[in-house]
């Protein structure tokens, strides 16, 4: 039992974020439904946990949320190796919503895990040796891979293995990349460790680098280098978990020293170890895996500032803030991704374990964590085993000799401290650590080298600007591999074709392209130019990739013949041969074509042992051939490899999965190899969970039925497929395409299954086709409110006919009055299109309760109270709410809460109330816990001191008023749209603070600097940064970037010439603001305090 705060239902509303970017590539959340809101009150939940323990080690695993270790305890000492969280504290972090913090979070394929909020399946597994392995796996919603992690202990080791099994159960190539999150609890007194070769670290697709541990520059928009020459800022200075003088301020080990939100990623180590010591409780953890496939080292931090801890409060109640140590397999940064081609099994492990009073290791592998301390001629070791090691023997080695020795017996359960006099300290000094002849430790300082400085990644040219066809395919492969969000491969590869349409990568590229979108015709066009181009000169060409993407097609295609001579050709080739015979040894299946496809099966698993479909389309042929013996023999071999593979499964135990869409996956699984009365037979049971699937799962039993010439059962399967409830019918897969393209041709007045195609296309970005999709589901079923809300963004979007999406939306809001995000939708729309906030105040005014239900929707409310001059009211409705955030989109609430404040400022400045004004200017400064959002230490905070400074000069306070007048001026810079700026709508401010210090020729430089900055901002061609991590703006409606920008400049060109005291001209273009925006918040503040 736990105390629970419990997400809300998910949103029936399927949402296509296109543009989102989330972690460094695509935030496209689609087909999962997203979570926004989580109850404020918790409660008590109970939880299931699998308990695992050792003489050493306490662990707890919650099955229920990703399969995530939630509590790691070292039995020795009491400590908490990972951070234990003692209550279950969602925030909006995750793909889809829900993230918690805590323990160890397991990310694949993407960074955070799309599923890291849902369940998984769970299986114990006990081996001879004593181990004991919880065994966790699902199937990504995006993709539909399986991956799965065991987490395993030894009944005589102190260490945490998790082994991991990646496997490519679909037929096409995949991207991924694995990120282990471990959070661990952290004060000024804990530090992050790496191995001593480190030297660099990177940021985010390595669009900044960083000396480490000392940075001796700006990181993060913080002056790493200057702290260390002169010392932390006073604004720098955290309220809490104040460094104390120890450690060097530019350390970016120390958690205490970092005050912003943080991310550093290792570059280059040749170490396999990372961790994290806490020196108050003399304990830590070591993390280790190898590093030629795990290079991953990364630390991540909220931050030792305000911005932070608001972050802590929204993450837990009282278990205090933490810092993430992640380790990467196949990856290095994030986005980082690597390939995974069809039937391939990726299988590693990473191990941690705890570390007691060593201090950080200087070295540290799976057997020992070694401290070396030299004092002088004394060499004091301090060293911890991972299990008993009776009989071990230390050696110390100088100048190729040995120098002196220890033996004697270490135990797991203590550390080892040890000091050795008169030790000379030659360059090629060594601790070597033995035990029965084996070495288990050697560290030699002097292997730590000097490392040159990485480069930086930059952004790529324009498809135009790209010299060779050479860098045009590998610049797309990358935007594709790295699942760009803003930058789309496509138009490289086409530009490649334009200049040379044979080219065969690129055509090779452009069909599994136009594969992926399940576009048959034009990918079987580039594919045949592809191998036109190959085969040239060769018939048997170099690369037999083409040849086996076009079996894909020609298969997709009900083209079996054809298919088989494609698969054919591509098995001359060793890197497809494996998936080539599995997707032969299918359609012998279908052909029952037993010998043929147990000879196939068979070859393809000499190129690939692990693949589980391979194996059980082996299982399944020999069944056919009555070779029972043998079937039973496979079938046990692969439920060793993977007991959860619910394809094994079901042939050994006729288990059918209990989550509805891996339901799905089996019963499309089996209709693939001519199963179909077995896939009619799982699509036939009656419980299903409430996630889309079944659905689906009654067309596909009908389409199924109806292949077997069973055309009454069909019909009534139709039938009640067509009546089947809509929520969470997001299909994403080929198949489904296909299966709803065929009911389409049988029962072409299906307003539903119009609909469902109409989101898998817009999904896949054809949106013209989606929209013909939806507009007929409209004319056939016109009361189905959410096919008219997705048909808004359609034709705003895509169309660009403002008047439709808007009626579109009105028939949505009709059909669904109680929908409060459809009324969020709504509201943006009219925001986007210029309503002015008088109207738009009065819609949410008459749907109060709906404001309610969201925050977007009280933030939204709480503007327009403030723009149309009611500020008492905006901050009643906000001091009346708990907020949440959400990662990405911080500052909106504490925006509104600041300017309700301010507002009522200039209000009781022009009542002459002093009193009252400094009131609000204090709680403008010290925001409430319930918004759940602090100022970024990098935010401008010039508007605040300046109306400070004002107030307190009519208060007659002159010396305060300076010094808030002075720190306004000091205010340079800002952080906005997640990243930091130079020039802000802020800076305006500190100008005029500089004018109140009667410092004018500095305040009018700066007023000059606004202007120039607006007038470069306006000639500048707009674009999406192409480094960006999160871009919260761009989530719902398409804007005009160039417009957008113009009217920014245009508003900061106005500040300008206001500043330098030209108001008529500064005021003309702030109504031209308005004219162009009528929402704009900045435009109908200035022409308020004008008009005061």
């Amino acid at each position: 039992m736990m105390r629970t705060y419990q997400p809300a239902a998910p949103d029936q509303n399927p949402l296509f974020l296109e543009k989102r970017v989330y972690q460094g590539s695509s935030g496209r959340v689609y087909p999962l439904p997203v979570i926004d809101r989580i109850n404020t009150t918790p409660s008590v939940q109970s939880w299931k946990a699998v308990h695992l323990e050792n003489r050493y080690l306490r662990l707890m695993v919650l099955p229920q949320i990703g399969g995530r270790i939630h509590v790691g305890m070292d039995k020795i000492n009491g400590y908490d190796f990972f951070y234990r969280q003692n209550v279950i504290k969602p925030a909006l972090v995750g793909l889809a919503g829900p993230w918690i913090s805590g323990g160890v979070e397991f990310n694949w394929p993407q960074h955070h895990r799309p599923a890291t909020y849902m369940p998984v399946d769970v299986q114990i597994e006990r081996s001879r040796d004593g181990s004991v392995t919880v065994w966790c796996s699902d199937h990504d919603p995006m993709n539909r891979m399986k991956g799965m992690h065991g987490i395993c202990l030894y009944p005589d080791r102190a260490y945490v293995e998790v082994k991991v099994r990646l496997f490519n159960r679909t037929d096409q190539t995949q991207t991924f990349l694995w990120w282990a999150n471990v959070a661990t609890h952290v004060h000024e007194r804990y530090q992050s460790f790496f191995p001593k070769d480190v030297q660099f670290a990177a940021d985010h697709a390595k669009r900044a680098i960083t000396e480490y541990p000392l940075s001796q520059g700006a990181y993060y928009g913080v002056d790493y280098g200057k702290r260390a020459r002169q010392g932390v800022p006073t604004e720098e200075i955290p309220s809490r978990f104040l460094p104390d003088g120890s450690y060097p301020p530019n350390d970016l080990g120390w958690y205490a020293n970092i005050p912003v939100p943080t991310s550093y990623m290792i570059v280059g180590s040749k170490g396999d170890f990372s961790g994290g010591y806490d020196h108050q409780r003399q304990a830590g953890v070591v993390s280790f895996a190898n590093h030629h496939i795990s290079p991953g080292k990364k630390q991540w931090t909220w931050g030792n500032h305000d911005f932070g801890y608001a972050w802590d409060r929204s993450l837990t109640d009282e278990d205090g803030p933490y810092v993430e140590l992640m380790a990467g397999v196949y990856t290095d940064n994030q986005p980082d991704f690597s390939f995974l081609a069809p039937g391939e099994t990726k299988t590693f492990s990473q191990f941690w374990y705890p570390i007691r009073e060593i201090g950080v290791p200087d070295l540290a592998n799976l057997d020992a964590a070694i401290r070396v301390e030299k004092i002088l001629k004394v060499l004091n070791l301090h060293l911890q085993v991972t299990q008993d090691r009776p009989q071990s023997t230390i050696y110390l080695r100088s100048g190729g000799q040995e120098v002196t020795h220890w033996t004697g017996d270490l135990c797991a359960a203590s550390s080892l401290h040890i000091s050795f006099d008169d030790v000379p300290f030659t360059d090629d000094f060594a601790v070597v650590l033995e035990h029965k002849g084996c070495v288990l430790l050697h560290y030699s300082p002097a292997e730590t080298g000097v490392a040159d400085p990485p480069e930086l990644a930059v952004e790529p040219l324009s498809p135009e600007e790209t010299e060779t066809l050479d860098e045009l395919y590998l610049t797309g492969l990358h935007l594709e591999q790295y699942r760009h969000p803003t930058r789309y491969p496509e138009l490289y590869w086409r530009e490649a074709l334009r200049r040379d349409p044979l080219d065969s990568r690129c055509n090779n590229a452009m069909g599994r392209w136009h594969l992926g979108r399940g576009e048959l015709k034009q990918a079987e066009q580039h594919l045949r130019s592809a191998i036109k181009r190959i085969t040239q000169r060769n018939p048997n060409p170099y690369d037999g990739e083409p040849y086996y993407n076009l079996g894909l097609v020609l298969s997709a295609q009900g083209r079996a013949s054809d298919a088989y001579d494609a698969f054919y050709k591509a098995t001359w080739n060793a890197a497809w041969r494996g998936p080539a015979y599995h997707r032969l040894a299918e359609i012998d299946c279908r052909r029952c074509e037993w010998t043929k496809a147990l000879d196939h099966a068979e070859r393809s698993l000499k190129a690939e042992a692990d693949n589980l479909n391979a194996r059980n389309l082996k299982a399944l042929a020999l069944r056919q051939l009555r070779r029972d013996d043998e079937v039973n023999n496979l079938l046990r071999e692969s439920l060793a490899l993977d007991p959860l593979d619910i394809l094994t499964r079901y042939l050994c135990q006729s288990s059918i999965p209990g989550d509805g869409q891996q339901r799905l996956d089996l019963a499309f699984d089996l209709a693939t190899i001519g199963q179909l009365e077995e896939a009619i037979h799982i699509l036939s049971v009656d419980e299903w969970t409430r996630d889309g699937a079944q659905t689906i799962a009654l067309y596909l039993k009908a389409d199924l039925l109806a292949t077997l010439g069973r055309e009454k059962e069909a019909d009534i399967a139709y039938r009640t497929a067509a009546l089947a409830g809509p929520a969470y019918v997001f299909p994403s897969r080929l198949k489904e395409m296909l299966l709803l393209e065929r009911t389409l041709k049988q029962h072409p007045d299906d307003a539903r299954a119009h609909f469902y195609l109409g989101n898998f296309l817009y999904d896949r970005k054809r949106h013209q086709e989606a929209i013909v999709h939806w507009i007929r589901s409209t004319e056939i079923d016109p009361e189905f409110p959410t096919v008219w809300r997705n048909l808004g963004f359609g034709y705003f979007n895509v169309l660009h006919e403002t008047a439709q999406a808007l009626r579109a939306f009105e028939h949505a809001r009709a059909l669904s009055p109680r929908d409060a995000r459809i009324l969020f939708e709504y509201d943006q729309l009219l925001k986007r299109v210029g309503e002015v906030p008088e109207n738009r105040l009065k819609l949410l005014q008459k749907e109060r309760d709906l404001v309610e239900l969201r925050d977007d929707l009280s933030i939204e409310f709480a503007s327009l109270l403030n723009s149309v001059g009611d500020p008492q009211a905006a901050l009643e409705l906000l001091l009346g709410r708990h907020f949440q955030p959400w990662e990405g989109g911080e500052g909106q609430v504490l925006a509104q809460y600041v300017r309700s404040h301010l507002l009522l400022v200039q209000k009781a400045l022009a009542d002459s109330n002093a009193a009252v004004a400094l009131r609000h200017l204090h709680s403008a400064e010290n925001p409430p816990i319930s918004l759940s959002e602090a100022r970024h230490l990098l935010q401008n905070h010039s508007m605040i001191d300046y109306w400070l400074g004002r107030v307190l000069k009519c208060s007659g306070d002159a010396e305060a008023a300076t010094k808030a007048l002075e720190r306004a001026a000091r205010s340079l810079g800002d952080f906005q749209k997640m990243q930091v700026q130079e020039i802000s709508d802020m800076t305006y401010w500190s100008a005029k603070a500089l004018q109140e210090l009667g410092r004018s020729d500095e305040a009018s430089a700066l007023f000059a600097k606004i202007g120039n900055y607006a007038n470069q901002l306006r000639l500048q061609m707009p674009k999406i940064d192409y480094f960006a991590t999160s871009l919260p703006a761009m989530l719902l409606f398409e804007e005009d970037l160039e417009k957008r920008q113009k009217i920014t400049a245009d508003f900061l060109k106005a500040q300008s010439l206001l500043g330098l005291g030209q108001v008529e001209r500064g005021t003309e273009l702030l109504r031209h603001v308005l004219n162009e925006d009528r929402n704009h918040t900045g435009a109908i503040d200035m022409m308020r305090m004008l008009e005061i």
